[in-house]
């Protein structure tokens, strides 16, 4: 089909070609043949008169001209498909709709694993894809490829919509032997303590207790950093060092690690996890009975955990 001299099929093996960077991958990623794909970029070149692409090994390096077609491209993509081809009444129960989540382990042990059990009970056939944390959620949101994103509300985009989930807390843990922390722990000795801490993303961004502990003006001396909170309780075993957590995972390792949890010895604040979505998403049937169960699971959960006063706690 064509419009206004553009056959629209080519903005489909656009949009693939900037999602891959491979034109093998993106030519089946579209069911093309690569030599039809090949067609393609020629095609697209000579309508937009730019190279759209260069080479670089074998990935496709996007030209200025084709970043900013990128975006409009896929928006117009994800408005046909949301308007037009899935208009059909969503129904649940019979539904095979795979929802891609981005979110970091802390919520996917403590919360999202609720939302799983539940949905395979009401909707056996609908599937998760769980994806690490963006370097750029607000491109993730903005190019579709996530359906939801779970993380800090204070780190979300103010373009999409959101909802608040509930309110967490940081505590200080440690291995039970750990003689640092047999009596009650002061901001000297803490800071005086090796950490472990936890980043996440291609490019190992801190998580949120180090970005609080920065705005204080504190810069912790760490000694291990691990991708994502679950990969700190094992490296504390047996060593003298300590780590800055959400209580509530804290609380779920005890149960199984021979770990304490006590009191952070400064006031750090309790923050908010919030879901948001791309605004595309904000109509579409699917996407409002997820976030339903969303926050109706939200909802159940206890208010912040009380930081723990005493080893004892663990």
């Amino acid at each position: 089909m064509r419009f206004k001299g553009l056959d629209l099929n080519l903005l489909v093996a656009l949009d693939a070609l900037m999602t891959e960077r491979n034109l093998t991958a993106a030519a089946r990623s579209i069911n093309l043949s690569q030599p039809a794909m090949s067609a393609a970029v020629a095609r697209l070149r000579a309508y937009f008169r730019d190279e759209l692409f260069t080479m670089r090994g074998r990935e496709l390096v996007p030209t200025p001209g084709a970043e900013g077609l990128a975006v409009p491209i896929r928006e117009a993509l994800l408005h046909i498909q949301l308007s037009i081809i899935s208009r059909d009444t969503f129904n649940p129960a019979r539904s095979d709709r795979r929802f891609r989540i981005s979110l970091s382990d802390f919520m996917t042990v403590v919360f999202f694993r609720k939302i799983v059990d539940r949905v395979a009970r009401d909707a056996p056939a609908v599937r998760f894809e769980f994806l690490p944390l963006s370097d750029d959620p607000d491109q993730a949101l903005r190019r579709g490829e996530v359906d939801f994103l779970i993380l800090p509300e204070l780190f979300m985009s103010t373009v999409h919509p959101k909802a608040a989930l509930f309110e967490e807390t940081l505590v200080c843990v440690g291995c039970r032997t750990n003689k640092q922390l047999s009596r009650q722990l002061t901001f000297e000795r803490y800071m005086s303590i090796g950490h472990v801490a936890a980043t996440f993303g291609p490019t190992q961004r801190p998580s949120i207790e180090e970005w609080f502990l920065l705005e204080h003006g504190v810069k912790r001396r760490i000694e291990v950093a691990v991708q994502g909170f679950s990969m700190i309780p094992p490296i504390l075993l047996n060593t003298g060092r300590v780590a800055t957590m959400p209580g509530r995972l804290a609380k779920h390792f005890a149960k199984t690690t021979p770990l304490q949890i006590v009191d952070l010895p400064l006031p750090l604040p309790a923050f908010t996890e919030a879901l948001q979505w791309p605004a595309l998403h904000n109509t579409d049937p699917a996407s409002i009975w997820m976030r339903q169960i969303i926050l109706e699971e939200a909802s159940r959960m206890a208010s912040p955990p009380e930081a723990t006063r005493r080893r004892r706690h663990c």
